[in-house]
């Protein structure tokens, strides 16, 4: 019988582009679990390099490593100095209504 060899599968493989990543946080973004954006933004830094993204956050690579990973929970200020290290532009988009929901509520006033 032959064997096989497996690889461990990573994302940072894959983010090879700016537009990789963009897409790839973009698509987590829309999942909406907290969590997956924070892994997320790990995988992206890992793949530009933390030791420049420690650099540019001012945060050291331990820090980023620990508060990017699956166990960490970062302060909202340690994002957002991720994401504009990273060149990242979060952007925000209303939630339009369903015209059905709309109608209802209008009617029940």
């Amino acid at each position: 019988m032959t064997k096989i060899k497996l690889n461990k599968w990573d994302v940072v493989d894959y983010l090879k582009t700016e537009k990789d990543m963009a897409y790839y946080l973009e698509a987590c973004l829309e999942e909406g679990d907290p969590m997956l954006v924070i892994a997320a933004l790990g995988d992206i830094a890992r793949a530009r390099g933390m030791a420049q993204l420690a650099r540019d956050t001012g945060i050291s690579r331990e820090g980023l490593y620990k508060a990017l990973s699956a166990e960490g929970n970062p302060e909202f200020t340690t994002v957002m100095k991720v994401i504009k290290a990273l060149g990242i532009k979060l952007r925000a988009e209303a939630v339009t209504e369903k015209p059905a929901e709309h109608k209802t509520a209008t009617a029940k006033k």
